[in-house]
């Protein structure tokens, strides 16, 4: 009896876990979709990667117990309504999903959760996938490569309430029908490039708790329907391109919590209505065009936490009576105009962690209160503070941000700024600083970003340990000596130790930093010759030795550098020619692609000064970002010989060539003429000869060509770009060069004498003037240095050098 019981059981158990398995036909359509998602991986790379999470999908098991599936357990048919799919495709596998992928995900009709972010998913939204999962109320879909418009299907969600189609390529207008999404609770499309205005029907999400369309190029006014949104908690339009006022009765909306509208063109005051807001814990309304004074009011608002009002055209008196019955974490009343001593009031604020009083007029000495508060990251960069920084201040085991660049803060650092174990950035540039780095600071073990430049350190840098972290360095403009220091930390990327007095040799071992991308020496006394050991660092970047004292030939195995984009050694005491090997960087040859900048890891802004580019009459600053889409050879003012090389023909990706001031004799290339990304090519004060190649009117993007203090003869290249070069400067001292662009006549266009016989009728052909004006001209050089804190620049801004504009 007990043994037919057990069998009963055992029967009873098959039955049940037969009947509570998921469907076949969703299991087939799981299969198929891993079965895409793997042949493109491994058909994309030599090495075969594996899906991560996929593995557990195979035929001879239930789906239900597969990774990253989630069945009903409430319904004997074991339906799949969850797909957990973040980030299965490797972060490694250098190419995109196409989205057709998604397609078996169709027949998934009972799913109510699709998570498929982070998977780098290339080209349209599939309309037909989400035309049938109708019972959707969680879509997240950030983080891919999906381009065109959203499809009206998602607009039919009618279950939907979260949906994040964030960090895309998306294009168009939001949809009318979005106001079918009634229950609708949470929306999402930040970081894509959705243009248009934000839809009017939007008021019709009437569930809707939390919206956010931030980082979009969503353009004109903030909808008045909006205010139709009675249940919303979140509201986030941060960095879009929205003007006009803020709706005057935004007020109404008394659930919100959150309220975001940072990084747009608003304009107008800040309404009095959002003092309606008693819910109201984070208001961030910075980097707009806010105008008005900062109303007291918002220092009523008993249940606001965070508050960012900074980066508009307001002002505030700095009322020293002011009692705040706030009580906030996070402050930021940047470029404000605040004026005198650091408010004491902010002394009042027990929980603040973040504190941000940049670019304002703020004066005296560092408060020993504020050194006493123990927050997480003081940002003061941009005022006129003095004196000395308080040892108090690095006792802190909090602080892991201290930003007081550009001020006149001086004296020597406190002996003691190891103790602050927590500092993740320190940027202390262009003050009055002086005497040695304290040997302390090689303790901080968290450091990972140090910018000193622009003071008068002096002694010996510091001694970093190799396991440290620390991986972006500037020593540069100070008052540093003796021989190039290499005992930094393995994990150094950034190295800017320009604009010192270093002398020697350079040291070989610099070869132990292996993932050093940028080496900044320029404007120091370094001597003897380029050694070969550079091409040992084959993760470097940039190489900026302009203005040193090194001698003999360029070694050819720089050319092994293939990630070399910037090359700077002018004003040296080079000799020999040009490497030929110089064709090979693949640097110099594809379009640089710019990954996340260090800015986007941290919570506030960091701005890296890239290129300096010395003109003839001053010098212009090239962004921070240009560092990451640059490119860039400068061989002049040194003693250069031979021909050039056509092989740099081949730099496609090139933005500026410099090889003047040299002793380059021959023709120019007319390889030159596929030199489709360069921008200004210098090729003044040699001993050139020949003509300037007719085929350098290919050149689009060509703003500025020197090529002045040659003995180059012929016609001047008409059409294209070169029409807009006439300033006489560039071909200056030249023995026979003629053309529009100097308004000298070629022979063959000068008109003939005059007939002898009134029957022969006299001739001339003039070809069309093109009238065109001067941009200026590149001598020489770049430097590569860190200027800490400044304003956000977009990450994708790409400056170049064009016509009508200033660079």
């Amino acid at each position: 009896m007990a043994k037919l019981s057990l069998l009963f059981l055992l029967f009873i158990f098959l039955i049940t876990t037969t009947s509570l398995s998921c469907p076949d036909d969703q299991k087939q359509a799981l299969l198929q979709f891993k079965s895409l998602i793997i042949n493109i991986i491994n058909s994309s790379s030599s090495d075969h990667y594996y899906s991560l999470g996929l593995d557990s999908w195979n035929s001879s098991s239930d789906c239900c117990y597969w990774e990253m599936v989630t069945c009903n357990s409430r319904s004997s048919s074991r339906s799949v309504i969850a797909l957990d799919l973040h980030a299965v495709v490797p972060s490694q596998v250098p190419i995109s999903i196409p989205s057709s992928v998604l397609s078996p995900l169709s027949r998934i009709k009972t799913l109510m959760l699709l998570d498929i972010s982070y998977n780098y998913i290339l080209g349209e939204i599939p309309a037909n996938v989400f035309a049938n999962l109708s019972r959707l109320v969680h879509l997240d879909m950030m983080l891919n490569n999906f381009s065109g418009s959203i499809p009206p299907q998602i607009f039919h969600l009618k279950y939907l309430q979260y949906l994040d189609i964030s960090n895309n390529l998306l294009t168009g207008m939001l949809s009318q029908e979005v106001g079918s999404l009634e229950n609708l609770r949470v929306l999402k499309l930040d970081y894509n490039s959705i243009a248009g205005n934000i839809s009017r029907e939007i008021g019709n999400l009437t569930k809707l708790q939390r919206l956010s369309l931030r980082s979009n190029n969503f353009v004109w006014r903030i909808p008045s329907s909006i205010l139709y949104l009675k249940e919303l908690q979140e509201l986030d339009l941060r960095d879009n391109a929205l003007s006009m006022e803020i709706p005057a009765n935004i007020g109404d909306l008394t659930n919100l919590i959150t309220l975001a509208l940072s990084n747009n063109r608003l304009s107008g005051g800040i309404p009095s209505s959002i003092q309606k807001l008693s819910k109201l814990q984070v208001l961030r309304l910075e980097d707009n065009i806010l105008a008005g004074g900062i109303p007291t009011w918002l220092f009523d608002m008993k249940s606001l936490k965070d508050l960012f009002i900074g980066g508009n055209n307001l002002t505030w008196d700095n009322n020293a009576d002011l009692m705040p019955t706030f009580m906030l974490s996070q402050l930021s009343i940047k470029s404000c105009g605040l004026q005198g001593r650091i408010p004491d009031w902010i002394s009042t604020q027990r929980t603040l962690d973040f504190l941000d009083l940049s670019e304002n007029m703020l004066q005296g000495p560092f408060p020993q209160w504020l050194a006493e508060m123990n927050l997480g990251a003081i940002v003061l960069s941009d005022n006129k503070l003095s004196g000395a920084l308080p040892p108090r201040l690095f006792e802190s085991q909090s602080l892991s941000v201290l930003a007081l660049s550009r001020n006149n803060f001086s004296g020597e650092l406190p002996a003691n700024i190891g103790n602050a174990n927590a500092i993740i950035i320190l940027m202390l540039s262009e003050n009055n600083f002086s005497g040695q780095i304290p040997e302390s600071i090689s303790e901080i073990y968290r450091l990972i970003l140090l910018d000193l430049s622009g003071n008068r350190f002096s002694g010996k840098i510091p001694i970093f340990k190799p396991d440290a972290l620390l991986a972006f360095i500037d020593f540069s403009s100070n008052e540093f000596s003796g021989e190039v220091p290499v005992t930094y930390s393995e994990e150094t990327i950034i190295l800017s130790l320009g604009n010192n007095k270093f002398s020697g040799r350079l040291p070989k071992n610099l070869t132990n930093l292996r993932k050093l991308q940028h080496l900044d020496l320029h404007d120091n006394n370094i001597t003897g010759k380029l050694p070969t050991s550079l091409s040992q660092i084959s993760s470097l970047q940039v190489l900026n030795l302009r203005n040193n004292s090194f001698e003999g030939s360029i070694p050819d195995t720089i050319s092994n550098l293939t990630s070399l984009r910037i090359l700077d050694v002018s004003n040296n005491n080079l000799i020999g020619e040009i490497p030929v090997k110089f064709g090979n960087l693949l640097g110099m040859i594809e379009t640089p692609i710019t990954f996340a900048s260090i800015a986007d890891m941290f919570i506030i802004p960091i701005e890296f000064n890239g290129l300096v580019v010395n003109w003839k009459n001053s010098k212009r600053g090239l962004s921070s970002h240009s560092l990451d889409i640059y490119s860039l050879l400068d061989l002049s003012k040194n003693q250069l010989s031979g021909k050039i090389p056509a092989s740099l023909g081949h730099l496609k990706g090139l933005k500026i060539l410099n090889i003047s001031h040299n002793h380059i004799s021959g023709k120019i290339p007319e390889s030159f003429s596929d030199l489709e990304s360069v921008e200004s090519l210098d090729l003044s004060h040699n001993k050139l000869s020949g003509s300037i190649p007719q085929t350098l009117s290919k050149l689009q993007e060509l703003a500025i060509l020197d090529v002045s203090n040659n003995k180059l003869e012929g016609k001047i290249p008409e059409g294209g770009q070169m029409d807009t070069m006439d300033d006489p400067s560039y071909y200056a001292n030249n023995s026979g060069l003629c053309g529009l662009q100097i308004r000298v006549a070629c022979p063959s266009e000068q008109s003939p004498a005059p007939a002898e016989t009134p029957e022969e009728e006299a001739w001339f052909s003039w070809a069309a003037v093109g009238i065109g004006y001067s941009v200026g001209l590149v001598a020489s050089a770049v430097a590569i240095i860190f200027t800490g804190f400044g304003d956000r620049l977009p990450p994708r801004n790409r400056p170049r050098l064009q016509r009508r504009r200033r660079v």
